[in-house]
């Protein structure tokens, strides 16, 4: 079993945190973990992704067209961008808040509203407002762990092992926030 995990956004949005407790969740399961991310424009709120893929034995971080599992879109245009990566039938757990690039806040392009929509025709796509969610379990800023939970769900990996690895990644007086964040998660219904 191979897991391919897509992960966009923006920069600001923790996708490096994000990444890092995949990782570290799936290497503590036993799983061979391989990773990248992009995070050079992340300084200027630009675009950013990563993949992680876990499994029994994994040669590259790479994940080929077609062969996504999961994409978690922690904004709905750069999920959208990501997208042709997925298997059909894939999840993609998408976040709600839009944050608009540049040249759609200067009227010079679109935001693509219907094309997001449209994911819905190949994708299994869970909706969730999650800064709301998070601001619920007590931090806006633990939106993604929100979505970390929601992922969580899709993947045969013990909670405790994501509860072990939250408590050791996030700041000390976030932890019970991000716990109660993933646990929203785990249990949310759209």
């Amino acid at each position: 079993m191979i897991k391919n995990i897509i992960l966009a956004g923006v920069g600001g949005q923790g996708l490096v945190l994000a990444t890092r407790l995949i990782v570290e969740v799936a290497f503590r399961a036993g799983f061979d973990v391989k990773t990248n991310d992009v995070i050079g424009l992340s300084q200027r709120g630009g675009r950013v992704w990563g993949s992680v893929r876990f499994g029994e034995k994994i040669y590259s971080p790479n994940i080929p067209p077609k062969e996504g599992d999961i994409l978690l879109g922690l904004e709905p245009l750069e999920a959208y961008r990501w997208s042709h990566l997925m298997k059909d039938g894939g999840y993609i757990i998408l976040n709600e808040k839009e944050d608009y690039p540049t040249p759609v806040l200067l009227e010079l392009e679109k935001y693509p509203a219907e094309e997001i929509e449209a994911m819905k025709d190949n994708y299994k796509v869970i909706n969730v407002d999650a800064v709301e969610e998070a601001k619920k379990a007590g931090n806006i800023k633990a939106a993604n762990t929100v979505i970390l939970g929601i992922m969580a769900r899709y993947l045969d990996i013990d909670t405790k092992i994501w509860e072990e690895v939250i408590r050791e990644n996030v700041p000390e007086k976030a932890i019970e926030a991000n716990i109660n964040a993933f646990y929203r998660g785990y249990s949310y219904q759209p």
